[in-house]
């Protein structure tokens, strides 16, 4: 059971840019660990460390049929997307119970610092590269839902409100 919950939203910590990470250390890889624990637990195909609560630019992706697949990422950034897009169900353990279909690139091409504190680049493709961008979208301070029209954004958070409230 991972030791940090899943922080609420809107709490800050979702809603700002996270920071940059200089160096790879035994606790950034530790977090990146708890990071898995915890999407695996959801279950879920990515996870950002702001979810958590860490302010940090750190995302693991496992979108695999078998787990134990995951990318660990630190500072990622996109290089290049696809014009073609795909749609796909998205959502969040920080806003549970609603959902909502995002359309987003097909595939991206994606650097970032593993686990070796080395800059690699990887191209991802169908969910794997929604997962990406999702997490990206996290480290930038924004949801899924920001991808929506103001009156669907507004209807899916009073519905999660309303279910929240029970």
């Amino acid at each position: 059971m991972p030791s940090r919950p899943f922080v609420p939203w809107p709490d800050k910590v979702l809603r700002s840019p996270a920071q940059p990470v200089d160096a790879i250390t035994d606790d950034i890889r530790a977090l990146w660990d708890e990071m898995i624990e915890a999407m695996d637990a959801m279950p879920g195909v990515g996870l950002a460390a702001v979810q958590l609560g860490v302010p940090l630019r750190l995302a693991v992706v496992d979108a695999s049929d078998k787990r134990g697949q995951a990318v660990r990422m630190a500072n990622p950034e996109i290089l290049h997307a696809s014009i073609e897009l795909r749609d796909h169900e998205e959502a969040s353990p920080n806003l549970p119970g609603v959902s909502a279909v995002i359309s987003r690139p097909r595939a991206v091409t994606v650097r970032y610092m593993d686990e070796n504190g080395v800059y690699d680049r990887r191209d991802f493709v169908g969910l794997w590269a929604t997962s990406v961008q999702h997490q990206i979208d996290h480290l930038n301070g924004r949801m899924y839902f920001d991808h929506l029209s103001r009156l669907k954004r507004d209807r899916l958070v009073k519905k999660a409100r309303k279910l929240q409230a029970g």
